[in-house]
């Protein structure tokens, strides 16, 4: 038996391994040829100290406290030499990747479908000629064929299969935009780097609360194509903001996730006050249903700048502060990752 371990590392690239049943992480990884951080390497200096976000794993009692001590360990925190996994494990390393030796991973794919879903996105279909592993809500940057330019999107499409989906913003004069909608067609070959991002749906042991704006959206249909698989009973709630009608995209998929997913509930909101859509303004107009349960909530936000400045000082105006609270800021061209 072996099991998945997404290595986490600070610049925001992720590396996933086989670890052998018994053996330790830092062992796994120096088998896949990446360098952790180490000097003993026997639970004595501490140097290979990281964190695991989700997993089962057993440190033994081989190390000493003054390499990780109790209250650390409670915490989470593990020597990657004396951790050894018993599930798939996600373990944040305090390294860059580089410093390891490593690096994102390149794989290829062929374009499936481009499709023109409203004026403000576009729809691109993949396929991977290799799997790809990524965690529910991670980016990967895909080369702008023709150039040398790349731009990361955040994957729509669930983990564990070749076929991939991305909801792209439709920018005017943009780059990847205007090779998608003018030039892209089935079979084209385009070249992924990643996955990245430390953006991803966390274990659910709480009420979820996600908020999308425009396609922002994204990375939260990989989140729910997640929690349809494999179950969620905490109550789920989406609300997903745009600026008017025709940018309201995947409607009828988060009906379909509400139709299949036990307490999942999800709002759209229009900001265009002359939208005719029965909730109209920003989403922090539209937070009465939301499962704030005075801060014992984890909260996931994606969105445009703008947004995610007005959702931050809402909780303060509230005087709420979330049991966790990740969020993404994009821009038209690059995603700028942030995390609180």
């Amino acid at each position: 038996m072996s099991y998945n371990i997404a290595l986490n590392f600070e610049d925001g690239v992720t590396r996933f391994i086989n670890c052998n049943e018994g053996e330790t992480v830092l062992d796994a990884a120096y088998r896949n040829q990446i360098n952790l951080p180490m000097d003993c390497s026997d639970g004595v200096c501490g140097t290979c100290k990281g964190s695991c976000q989700q997993g089962q794993y057993d440190l033994g009692e081989e190390y000493i406290e003054e390499a990780l001590t109790d209250e650390e360990a409670e915490q989470g925190m593990v020597l990657t030499c004396q951790m050894v996994p018993s599930s798939d494990c996600v373990v944040n390393i305090p390294a860059a990747s580089t410093l390891c030796k490593t690096g994102s991973m390149e794989a290829s794919g062929s374009v499936t479908e481009v499709n023109l879903i409203s004026s403000s996105a576009i729809e691109l279909k993949i396929t991977a000629d290799a799997d790809i592993a990524f965690l529910p809500g991670q980016y990967v940057n895909i080369k702008v064929p023709g150039s040398n330019e790349t731009r990361a999107y955040s994957f729509s499409s669930r983990p564990g299969s070749r076929e991939l989906s991305f909801l792209i913003r439709n920018v005017s004069g943009g780059l990847m935009s205007s090779w998608l909608v003018g030039q892209a067609k089935t079979g084209d070959k385009v070249t992924l780097t990643g996955p990245m991002g430390i953006f991803y749906l966390r274990p659910v042991g709480r009420p979820l609360l996600m908020l999308a704006g425009g396609t922002g959206l994204a990375p939260f249909l990989s989140m729910l194509e997640h929690l349809q698989a494999s179950g969620c009973s905490q109550p789920v709630h989406l609300i997903y903001g745009v600026t008017n009608n025709e940018d309201l995209v995947a409607v009828e998929a988060l009906q379909a996730y509400a139709a299949a997913i036990d307490n999942f509930s999800f709002k759209t909101v229009v900001a265009n006050p002359d939208s005719g859509h029965p909730c109209t303004g920003y989403v922090t107009n539209h937070m009465q249903d939301a499962p704030l349960n005075d801060g014992d909530v984890d909260v996931y936000l994606c969105g445009p700048p703008p947004m995610v400045d007005a959702v931050l000082g809402y909780f303060r105006e509230q005087d709420i502060e979330p049991a966790s609270f990740h969020y993404e800021r994009f821009t038209p061209s690059v995603a700028a990752l942030e995390v609180a």
